[in-house]
């Protein structure tokens, strides 16, 4: 048995040491912090992202920490797209052991209201962008002996709301999706686990961008909506994207070794 201080060496060693991670909408807040905190425990980090510049710019704050990372202009809606990113990586970094699907876009529109042409964007960045991931990196964590893949959920994906069926749909339909995944390829020494955050203070809803239009009807930058979404949490604070960050590591090691499909909620008890 270990003494003290090989558990103590254990403990304190970098978690992630010689993996490599493809992490989707690296450039973005949970992103990025998802990018940094894996580059700090080890890992060679490819940041994807379809605005090269914010991956550009996470990929070099992990260079000059002293951390090994890669930027790549990402459409995650392309099959060659996701060929390219996969054998650039396995070029530049190596063999990829970590998939984190973190892109995702959403119009808060009623119903009625909704689009054919946002509920389509909806599901081809957020669904058939994670699907094509998978499938593009499977072929790669089979050559590294293993890997996990990290769908992002939301609190969508267990009680979606009236509000933008397109983000109800492919956020529920990323369970699907998990656990197909988890399924498919546990014999290869893949797991899947979607983990699912709750109201996270980002640029995504306070922010008026193109796949996460905002006014001051839906940004936290009014009072009231802040004020809404702290109330429904019951530890009283927004989650932070450092938060999400924490849960993608811990399904990302050894020590999640036996989660597969299943679902890590990230709310501070938002869907209680």
């Amino acid at each position: 048995m270990p003494d003290n201080e090989q558990r103590r060496t254990q403990r304190l060693a970098r978690r992630l040491e010689g993996k490599v991670a493809i992490i989707t909408g690296g450039g973005g807040a949970m992103g990025g912090a998802q990018a940094r905190l894996f580059a700090a425990e080890g890992a060679a980090v490819c940041v994807a992202d379809n605005r090269l510049a914010t991956a550009e710019q996470v990929a070099g704050e992990i260079t000059g920490s002293g951390g090994k990372a890669i930027a790549v202009d990402l459409d995650v809606r392309s099959a060659g797209a996701w060929a390219a990113a996969v054998a650039q990586t396995e070029s530049e970094l190596g063999p990829i052991g970590i998939l984190c699907n973190n892109a995702g876009a959403n119009f808060r529109v009623g119903f009625e209201e909704q689009t054919e042409d946002q509920f389509r964007t909806i599901m081809e960045i957020g669904l058939t962008g994670s699907f094509l991931g998978i499938q593009a990196v499977v072929p790669s964590m089979r050559r590294a002996g293993g890997g996990v893949i990290l769908n992002m959920g939301s609190l969508a994906s267990i009680r979606p709301g009236g509000g933008s069926p397109g983000y109800a749909a492919q956020k529920m339909a990323m369970v699907g999706l998990t656990r197909s995944a988890a399924s498919s390829f546990a014999r290869d020494g893949i797991r899947c686990v979607i983990i699912s955050p709750g109201h996270v203070d980002t640029p995504f809803i306070r922010d008026d961008n193109e796949h996460s239009p905002n006014d001051w009807s839906t940004s936290i930058n009014n009072p009231e909506n802040l004020k809404r979404r702290v109330d429904g949490t019951p530890l009283a604070r927004l989650t932070q994207p450092e938060d999400v960050a924490n849960a993608f590591l811990f399904a990302a090691t050894d020590d999640a070794a036996m989660i597969t499909g299943s679902m890590i909620t990230v709310d501070g008890g938002a869907a209680i």
